[in-house]
């Protein structure tokens, strides 16, 4: 089958990296913004009958969502045979629910946008959370996880740790403790665990943190599917090392690092945060974090959908 793959611009690092693995250049296209902030999408070369992937995170500004749903609609009026859209980074997921009267499911309506202009599939990593996938009707939705590519990473990283039993890892939440179990399981001979419990009192602000597990003497892994503000997880590397934690690191999928972010991470204990590349890397990321890319993953997946072969033997070599 024909297919191309293009990069619109959010993340064209990881773009790349995709293009590599499937060992084909990335496809034409122009997008530019006008001088009054409207953006304008332009594909320059023939897509009839072609399968097209759009890789295109789409943390902000919003004019990465922009771009995205002007690029599929243009797609489609090209003929494009199926079209793909490849969000390594979903924006909007913590929205996935309505906490208080009046707000809008933001998760459920860009679900809907990007059915509505034509998108035939969602290729993403890690949702915040996994139900997201029942906002979309009519596209298929395939999920990724970074967890392999990161536990290749760690066996070899933390490989003195994992010898001697030290390592412990951490679930930032109760509502994350299945995804650490899962790197713990596939670790550690013990699988041990910490939790810690957090009371939000408003949004990115944490009112009080208690740690149920034992954390003494050993090295502590956090994972979590983002690390954003970086507040409640420096907050969180404290409350370990008060508990007798020797060394903390921290693992996350999202790399969004807003605001304050690198100055906290900077300012804490924390020896390393390991993210992925899903939000482009291309910016001052300071000492402490390290990036692993999943490049390969999308490439394998890309190539995966387009010969009709099982995404789910990605995770399945663990």
């Amino acid at each position: 089958m024909d297919y191309r793959v293009f990069s619109l611009g959010s993340n064209d690092g990881l773009a790349t990296k995709i293009a590599e693995t499937l060992g084909m250049p990335l496809g034409q296209v122009k997008c530019r913004a006008f001088s009054d902030g409207e953006q304008h999408v332009q594909f320059l070369e023939n897509l009839r009958g072609k399968n097209i992937f759009l890789i295109q995170s789409t943390n902000p500004p919003a004019e990465n969502w922009i771009r995205l749903l002007l690029a599929i609609d243009a797609a489609r009026g090209a003929s494009a045979r199926e079209i793909t859209a490849v969000i390594p980074y979903f924006g909007y997921s913590r929205q996935d629910r309505k906490a208080r009267p009046r707000e809008p499911i933001s998760a459920r309506m860009f679900a809907e946008a990007l059915e509505s202009v034509g998108a035939n599939r969602i290729l993403t990593m890690d949702l915040h959370n996994d139900a997201i996938g029942g906002f979309f009707r009519e596209a298929n939705v395939d999920y990724l996880y970074a967890r392999p590519v990161f536990l290749n990473y760690f066996r070899d990283y933390f490989k003195e740790a994992l010898k001697k039993d030290d390592l412990v890892v951490v679930s930032p939440d109760a509502g994350g403790t299945v995804r650490a179990q899962s790197y713990a399981r596939r670790l550690m001979k013990s699988a041990d665990l910490a939790i810690i419990h957090k009371e939000r009192e408003i949004p990115n602000k944490v009112a009080r943190m208690k740690l149920a597990g034992d954390v003494k003497g050993k090295i502590a892994l956090i994972v979590d599917d983002m690390a954003d503000t970086c507040g409640t997880l420096a907050r969180a590397v404290e409350l370990l090392v008060e508990n007798g934690a020797t060394e903390v690191y921290a693992a996350a999928t999202h790399g969004i690092l807003s605001g304050d972010a690198i100055q906290t991470l900077e300012s804490s204990a924390i020896k390393r945060v390991f993210i992925t590349d899903t939000v482009s890397t291309d910016r001052e990321l300071g000492s402490k974090v390290e990036v692993v890319s999943v490049g390969k993953t999308f490439g394998e997946a890309i190539d995966r959908i387009e010969s009709g072969e099982s995404l789910s033997a990605l995770f399945e070599t663990e």
